[in-house]
């Protein structure tokens, strides 16, 4: 038993002590940046994915500020407060999406020409205090459903920009959590 134990231990050790190799590999493309050889992923499609992300999250920033502004009625207060901070919330993940993107070689589009093409929630106004929370409950739902997806997707390819998603999952499934709080309110 001690046998296979040390076998392990040193085929472990062969590996994480081969510095000559690490150091050579790092020297290899270094124009990629962050992008390894261990990179397994199809950064082409990450970055498209990401791209799309990140027009969601720009046409929800949209959207709370719009609600933000219009909501009115003796309810309006609290909810407009909650409008805002999702607002602001949204924006940074705008930002971290598109510092990823970047961190993969690729460009943010931050294009107005097709963002709500390319977002997967809908810019839908709404009309009432009550309408407005629905949409952005809605938009919530259908982030949600995106991000779990696309962490699906990246699997074991890309730790990294899997890691930042399911942060900023969790923050959406809050969000959701808060409107749906607020819808049962009014």
């Amino acid at each position: 038993m001690n046998t296979s134990t040390n076998e392990t231990s040193i085929d472990n050790e062969s590996v994480l002590l081969d510095i000559k190799s690490l150091r050579k590999h790092a020297r290899h493309n270094i124009e990629n940046g962050a992008v390894t050889k261990g990179y397994s992923a199809d950064r082409k499609e990450v970055i498209r994915l990401l791209n799309e992300a990140l027009a969601t999250e720009l046409i929800c920033v949209l959207r709370y500020k719009r609600h933000y502004f219009m909501a009115k009625g003796i309810h309006s207060e609290p909810v407009k407060n909650e409008f805002l901070a999702h607002a602001n919330e949204e924006m940074l993940h705008a930002d971290r999406l598109a510092k990823r993107i970047v961190q993969l070689g690729g460009e943010p589009n931050f294009s107005p020409d097709g963002l709500s093409e390319r977002s997967h929630a809908e810019y839908i106004e709404g009309d009432t205090l009550k309408a407005m929370i629905k949409e952005d409950l809605i938009a919530e739902r259908i982030a949600i459903e995106s991000y779990q997806k696309i962490i699906a997707y990246m699997a074991e390819h890309d730790s990294t920009t899997q890691i930042m998603l399911k942060d900023i999952l969790a923050s959406e499934e809050e969000h959701a959590d808060d409107l749906a709080s607020l819808l049962e309110g009014i």
